[in-house]
């Protein structure tokens, strides 16, 4: 897990990550979590949701930016409970996030869930924590 505040090279380094997997012939997925769940749901509309979940399952290396920077609603939840409980022991995950645990339910819309997850992604994870301002904030105030 990748987290703290906007702009401090969280999901740089995700990417940087997918590069270094993808160049040793790694299979790499890399989504945003509301692209991932946008996807999703259109296959599950198009009957072919169980399709685009063994394709994301092919992936060795899963990359989710942006969770929790918005709500999920109670289908978003299942979709990412089931792509992260598929991943569990079989792949390897990067989340990046700027929210902490406590605000998993809230975003999840349920805490059961939320307990669920956390406790999948922290049983084999570690948790980056980045300090520091945006990088994108200091580099604008510069170039002024």
């Amino acid at each position: 897990m990748l987290y703290e505040p906007v702009g401090t090279g969280k999901t740089h380094l995700a990417v940087a990550l997918g590069r270094l997997a993808y160049m040793r012939a790694i299979p790499v997925r890399f989504f945003t979590a509301t692209g991932l769940l946008m996807m999703l749901r259109r296959a599950k509309r198009e009957d072919r949701l169980d399709t685009e979940l063994r394709q994301i399952a092919r992936a060795r290396l899963l990359i989710i930016d942006e969770f929790g920077y918005m709500p999920i609603d109670k289908e978003g939840s299942r979709f990412l409970f089931q792509v992260i409980s598929d991943s569990y022991e079989t792949r390897s995950m990067a989340h990046i996030m700027n929210i902490e645990f406590s605000g998993w339910g809230r975003v999840l819309g349920d805490k059961n869930m939320a307990a669920a997850l956390i406790d999948r992604t922290v049983h084999h994870g570690r948790l980056v924590r980045f300090e520091g301002g945006s990088y994108r904030s200091e580099h604008a105030l510069m170039t002024r």
